[in-house]
């Protein structure tokens, strides 16, 4: 539970991961959920009802002007995360949104100005980096029982949707790389201190889904970093099974998260060194959780927070150039109806 004044949480839509997201953080830190809206009330109403949200909206824009609200979070379709963002930030509102942060870059950009102009707080929801599962890769690293990086290898792969699932349509900017490879991408992106710098896109490929114009079924890319170390950030929307693994492959040793992005269900770091190999279990408390519990205390204490907008622009670059080398056009944007 928190010391500090709980914040008051707006719920845009009632996506499944919701209740996973935010809806146990918030009541496991002692949170408000003030305020939930969706497409159609009688879901937004049930979601309520189930969650003890404390009211439900009329509509998203009604929700973001509630002036209870200070915090937005934004679980919509992709496709619908950089609009409704702009709008929250245009009303003074701190912003946590699930991933993408928007349908490509020129969106990011304007999210990003958006958030300069606000002067309020933007968080993309990479809850994997907050988890002692990835901080232990870090640590791993930085201990040097690795040795010096070589390579890197992430990939974040699921079992196909259904053909109907949002995720398979590009004008909502669905995509594996959209809704897995991002995850992928971000993990290689967050070892840069350890690999000279920065990564860049070497080449890219994927397979296009069946019935599905422009999205990709699965997407593979290589990258290089300053220091020479390598990395592949795969993902794959209709494999065989559920993989989320991290590798990290030293001069000395090597280290994988067996699921870094879901540690609450496998929480082991397998270390293989010239001494032998050890499995570390770092806990399954949620990495949602303790995201939260990050963004409440940069809000309400100021303490360090390791994600924001600039970092959610870089990503999205990256996203688009994977798409561009594989041979596929990026998401398109939505433009909400004006109002009023």
């Amino acid at each position: 539970m928190t010391t500090y004044e709980p914040l008051r949480i707006g719920v845009l839509g009632a996506a499944r991961i919701a209740e996973l997201s935010i809806v146990k953080p918030a009541r496991t830190c002692g949170h408000r959920l003030v305020a939930v809206a969706a497409r159609d009330r009688d879901r937004a109403e049930a979601f309520a009802a189930a969650h003890g949200v404390e009211r439900v909206a009329d509509s998203y824009a009604d929700l973001i002007a509630d002036p209870e609200v200070e915090v937005v979070y934004n679980p919509l379709a992709n496709s619908l995360h950089g609009p409704w963002n702009l709008a929250a930030l245009a009303a003074g509102k701190h912003v946590l949104t699930e991933k993408p942060s928007a349908s490509n870059t020129e969106e990011a950009t304007e999210v990003s100005e958006a958030v300069a102009k606000a002067g309020t707080v933007f968080m993309e929801g990479f809850h994997y980096l907050f988890h002692p599962v990835t901080r232990r890769l870090h640590e791993l690293l930085d201990s040097g029982e690795l040795g010096e990086l070589r390579h890197i290898e992430a990939m974040v792969a699921m079992p196909a949707p259904p053909d109907d699932d949002l995720r398979w349509s590009f004008p909502l900017a669905g995509g594996a790389l959209m809704d897995l490879g991002c995850y992928s991408l971000h993990a290689l992106r967050m070892l840069a201190p350890w690999a000279g710098g920065a990564p860049r896109l070497v080449a890219a490929r994927g397979g296009e889904k069946a019935g599905a114009a422009g999205v990709d079924e699965w997407l593979y890319a290589d990258l290089e970093f300053p220091g020479g170390v390598t990395g592949s950030a795969n993902c794959h929307m209709a494999y065989d099974k559920w993989q989320m693994s991290c590798r990290v492959v030293g001069t000395r040793g090597e280290a994988t998260a067996m699921n870094f992005v879901q540690p609450h269900l496998d929480d082991r770091v397998v270390v293989r060194t010239a001494a032998g190999e050890r499995t570390e279990e770092l806990g399954r408390r949620s990495s949602y959780t303790f995201q939260l519990e990050a963004f409440a205390a940069h809000l309400r204490e100021d303490a360090p927070l390791a994600l924001d907008a600039d970092d959610a622009l870089t990503t999205m670059r990256l996203i688009d150039d994977c798409y561009r080398a594989a041979g596929f056009p990026v998401r398109p944007r939505t433009v909400l109806p004006a109002t009023g």
